[in-house]
């Protein structure tokens, strides 16, 4: 006991990590699962995840601490990625053809991971995601955004969380190689807004019979607004948009004929960066028509397949006032799944968090539950069922 109290006196001297301290000696909390009635029944019935009790890393309080601490000790799992460049958009695969759930290559599930807003095929919880997909016996694809994946840009073009059209294409090549091989979505923050836009504007032709989302900014100007405290602008936003700013230097040479590359550069938020860059390339009138625009909250009634979104309370990127909660409780399709704590693509859990997270065992139980096969049918008819009775 005695050698606690050190401990004790740091948590004492901190109000925030002493309530979280606190908040550690009690049992673990049970993750909020806002859907309808019917989707919940599913959902616990083929995803039992979404029941298990979350215990956060004690010492890691707060948000910001869980997503920090995740970004600098999560381990890499040895993965061989082979990358199939298709011209201004790189894809990283793996085929799994060692596959003993799915030997057959023409069948064989597909999981299509797109990474954050600066992410590619490497980074660890991309890495992970794969090492679990792979485990169930699946193919993945990593859509790297343009620039981001190692290749040049051939145009003066490159990505934003409103814009679905790489998506579309890279989702007809996918199913052009493989018609019969069921396609899952899995978005993380930024990937995420891209996918629930691409459901939305796509319905029932999307090409996947499923979504997953993790950590997704659900209102990009709340968003935004967040990562400008001062706090968050210093732990985040600054390495953010340095890494926005890094991608613009390095292609350079082809973007300067659409943008002033000079003034890009000097900017010091993200808010900036789409106010210089982003809105401009893509034929906004203001960042603030961007944003509408990106955002995917009030998009999902027009989605039509299952997705499952997993979101933390405390996460600095995507608060809380952000989450669609009343949209969701009247969706037949849409479940979220929320946490008290686990910061922005963390929720580490365990007292010594570098193995397998609370995010990673939703993946990899919602890949094996209800997003293939039989389970969609099942799920898929219930929701027409529904919409016949409304």
């Amino acid at each position: 006991m005695l050698d606690m109290l050190p401990r004790l006196s740091l948590y004492f001297k901190n109000p925030c990590a002493f309530r979280h301290f606190i908040l550690s000696l009690l049992p673990p909390q049970m993750p909020a699962l806002v859907c309808s009635e019917a989707f919940s029944t599913f959902l616990h019935k083929h995803c039992p995840v979404v029941a298990e009790r979350f215990s956060p890393t004690p010492w890691c309080w707060g948000g910001r601490l869980q997503t920090l601490v995740c970004a600098l000790i999560k381990s890499r799992p040895p993965v061989l990625i082979r990358t199939v460049d298709g011209g201004q958009i790189s894809l990283d695969w793996v085929d799994n053809q060692a596959s003993h759930g799915y030997p057959e290559s023409s069948t064989r599930p597909t999981v299509l991971i797109l990474p954050g807003l600066t992410g590619n095929s490497q980074q660890p919880y991309v890495l992970h995601a794969i090492n679990q997909a792979t485990r169930h016996g699946y193919r993945c694809v990593v859509f790297n955004n343009r620039g981001l994946g190692g290749e040049e840009l051939l145009t003066p073009v490159t990505y934003c969380a409103a814009n679905t059209s790489d998506l579309e294409r890279v989702v007809t090549h996918v199913k052009g190689l493989y018609p019969h091989a069921p396609v899952l979505g899995a978005g993380v923050s930024l990937g995420g807004m891209v996918l629930l836009n691409y459901l939305a504007r796509k319905r029932s032709e999307s090409g996947m019979v499923a979504g997953i989302t993790i950590s997704v900014p659900w209102d990009a100007q709340k968003s935004s607004d967040s990562m400008e405290e001062p706090l968050n602008w210093l732990l985040f936003n600054k390495y953010l948009t340095s890494g926005l700013c890094r991608a613009v230097t390095r292609h350079r040479k082809i973007l300067e004929k659409v943008v002033d590359v000079d003034y890009v550069l000097k900017a010091r938020t993200i808010r900036e960066f789409d106010e210089r860059f982003t809105s401009l390339l893509f034929g906004y009138k203001s960042c603030t028509d961007y944003y509408r625009d990106a955002s995917p909250d009030k998009k999902l009634p027009r989605t039509a397949v299952p997705i499952l979104c997993l979101n933390a309370a405390d996460d600095p990127f995507s608060p809380q006032t952000a989450f669609p909660v009343n949209i969701v409780q009247n969706l037949p399709n849409v479940a979220l799944l929320l946490t008290a704590h686990g910061g922005h693509i963390a929720f580490l859990q365990g007292l010594f968090p570098r193995g397998e997270s609370y995010m990673e065992r939703l993946l990899s139980k919602n890949q094996r539950g209800p997003f293939y096969l039989g389970a969609v049918g099942s799920l898929m008819s219930l929701i027409n069922q529904e919409d016949i009775n409304n």
